[in-house]
């Protein structure tokens, strides 16, 4: 159970007014600086905003999250641990921005500032084990040891259960506290750096947007333009995943938003439980893909690769696509194996209506996608996208005041409302932060160890030596890599571990371009949603569904099969990533579209009618060919698919003819 889905007792109500005022404050803040105000003594500087942040997010997190955990009360012993906490939280806050120019100017670092470094090093791994989970503290606990474990290391013993390549020469307690609090590599590193600058400021653009009742307009468009066909709440889960999840960064908080809209109706059409919350969570994982955000890893990759965001949002666009694609596919295809129907049309919203009424929803988002394309930076885009999403709401509230009899008395109770949401807004935006930033805190150690010790590279070496250099195998140890982080980090954590790691490897060996290492990286690390046993995304939908999580978890890991190949289509045929002359890109694009159609005929041995079993045993050498890197292989590939299908289709004829 992650801290989120345990049952809450309540607190009491000065401590859901500090939470209310430290959220508030937090986003304020986020808002001044991402706008470029000029604060005194706050700048987005590395070392002034990144600490600030980071002290703002352990004192929201030791409120929100007690020590005596969220279904006792705190009591007086709770209190006696939780105070210092937040009392560190605030000093973690003020002491790298007010003695930086002292830290800056050190030869060595001084007892008091590596003193506080450990009391940093320590309320992160605390925060996390409360916020995200215990998996991930007992990782990065690792990593630290891992740090230590040499002959000169604060544990030296543990160098000989090392094998030999993983040696180092171990480093003390100083220089680890200050390798982890006292530069860019360790906690105050790029991972923080992001949270603390697009990241948060995209999540308060998805929490103005959840409160302004945005996402209960995208779900009521996808049931009025998908309703009437067959399997129409599954497709409409599909279409309002991507929408949402684009927005919401989290695969589990799509599923719940979501999922408690379609599970329900997909159940009462036909689909049985574990299905239903299957493919919620498969459509809801998308969302992760799917640009603008990509769950904060398109800001990430463009970091780590030193590419503008507007180039990895559009590079993106059309594996999203293709991946949402198969999954409507593989949904239509069941449906119809079922003998489903739509939905009666008077269940459902009409489009012209729920366009009507929640047009100006859409604006924010053109603002976006036209802020971006003009050359704004992110943070910049960020902050005017949440005005604009916030002055729709206005405007739209404004016109149906004066349009339904105008009033001072409904006025004051028009700004009443627009200040409780815009406090609301505030408040659950810098909540909805907490288990982000305190993930990327923790992978920001995880990175500084590495950095430390070399790990990296000798990952890459042993990563070789397994391979045997053959780039298909490499892919399979990094899938296995992701599946294995992911039972303990978020899907972002888990991606910059891994890029840290296999990075190096998948370039500089394998010879794959850095922008497709880290899609391909990107992509693997999602499958902790969707991939049994450790299938979270799998495991909401069946709470939601009342079906058992691990058969849940299979019909998820199904439906999301484009998870697994699309990458591989990324790898062997980077004309539709890199780009390229155009009938190339054309030619890519139309063989990918292809192969997923026959994989998703081949897996549930049915398109247009069923499938003979030698039809499907031919499909999967067509397949096959399609992603082998060989431009004959290909175009033998796609002609017997598409003869396949084609034979297929006849088979309907003579059916409807006798119908």
């Amino acid at each position: 159970m992650t801290p989120e889905d345990a049952p809450k007792a309540p607190q009491h109500w000065l401590i859901m007014m500090a939470i209310s005022v430290v959220g508030i404050l937090l986003s304020a803040y986020q808002m001044g600086v991402a706008g470029g105000l000029q604060i005194p003594g706050f700048s987005p500087a590395l070392f002034d905003l990144r600490p600030r942040h980071l002290g703002f997010i352990l004192v929201l997190c030791f409120l929100i999250y007690p020590v005596t955990g969220q279904s006792k009360p705190r009591g007086v012993i709770g209190w006696l641990i939780d105070a210092p906490l937040i009392i560190g939280g605030m000093l973690v806050f003020y002491w790298v921005p007010s003695n930086i120019d002292v830290i800056a100017n050190s030869i060595f670092p001084r007892d008091i500032d590596i003193a506080v470094g450990i009391i940093t090093t320590l309320l992160v791994l605390e925060a996390a084990r409360r916020a995200v989970g215990l998996s991930m503290t007992i990782i990065a606990g690792l990593f630290i040891a891992y740090a230590f474990s040499g002959r000169r290391g604060e544990l030296p013993f543990l160098a000989d259960f090392m094998p030999g390549i993983m040696n180092h020469r171990g480093y003390s307690l100083d220089r680890v506290a200050s390798q982890l609090t006292l530069g860019a590599e360790g906690i105050f590193g790029i991972p923080l750096g992001v949270a603390a600058t697009f990241i948060f400021v995209f999540v308060l653009f998805g929490a103005v947007l959840e409160v302004t009742g945005a996402g209960k307009f995208f779900i009521d468009l996808a049931y009025a333009t998908t309703g009437r066909q067959r399997g129409g709440p599954a497709k409409a889960a599909v279409i309002a995943s991507a929408g949402m999840g684009s927005i919401s960064g989290s695969a589990i908080a799509n599923v719940v938003t979501t999922g408690a809209f379609t599970i329900p109706l997909m159940k009462k059409l036909g689909y049985r439980p574990a299905q239903a919350g299957g493919i919620e969570a498969a459509a809801s994982t998308g969302g992760q893909i799917m640009p603008p955000l990509m769950g904060a890893g398109a800001f990430l990759m463009s970091e780590f690769t030193q590419m503008p965001y507007i180039d990895i949002v559009l590079i993106s666009i059309f594996p999203a696509v293709l991946y949402f694609g198969a999954v409507y596919l593989l949904v239509h295809i069941a449906a119809v194996k079922q003998g489903m129907t739509g939905m009666d049309a008077a269940d459902l919203p009409r489009t012209r209506k729920v366009l009507a009424e929640g047009w100006h929803y859409l604006l924010p988002l053109f603002a976006l996608v036209f802020l971006l394309v003009a050359g704004f930076s992110p943070m910049r885009v960020g902050f005017y996208a949440v005005l604009s999403i916030a002055g729709a709401a206005v405007a739209r509230a404004l016109w149906i005041w004066a349009t339904s009899g105008p009033s001072l008395d409904a006025l004051k109770t028009l700004c009443v409302s627009g200040l409780i949401k815009t406090l609301q807004a505030l408040e659950l935006g810098a909540r909805n932060a907490v288990a982000v930033t305190v993930a990327c805190a923790v992978a920001g150690i995880i990175v500084g160890v590495v950095g430390l010790t070399g790990l990296g590279l000798k990952f890459s070496a042993m990563m070789l030596a397994f391979s045997n250099g053959n780039l298909l195998l490499a892919l399979v140890l990094v899938l296995l890599a992701s599946l294995v982080l992911g039972m303990g980090l978020p899907v972002t954590a888990s991606y910059i571990v891994l890029i840290i790691l296999v990075g190096p490897a998948l370039t500089n060996e394998f010879g794959l371009p850095i922008l497709v290492a880290h899609l391909v990286v990107f992509w693997y690390s999602q499958d902790s949603n969707v991939t049994p046993p450790v299938a979270l995304a799998g495991f909401a939908g069946a709470a939601i569904a009342g079906s058992k999580p691990m058969e849940t978890s299979v019909q998820a890991w199904k439906y999301a099969k484009g998870l697994y190949l699309i990458p591989l289509f990324m790898v062997y045929n980077d004309a539709i990533i890199l780009g390229g002359p155009l009938p190339e890109v054309i030619w890519a694009g139309f063989i990918a579209i292809v192969a997923l159609i026959g994989f998703a005929a081949l897996l549930e041995g049915f398109l247009f009618a069923p499938m003979a079993l030698w039809q499907r045993a031919l499909l999967l050498p067509g397949v096959v060919a399609v992603f082998w890197p060989n431009l004959w292989y290909e175009i033998a590939g796609v002609a017997m698919i598409l003869v396949i299908l084609a034979l297929n289709r006849m088979a309907v004829q003579p059916e409807a003819g006798a119908a």
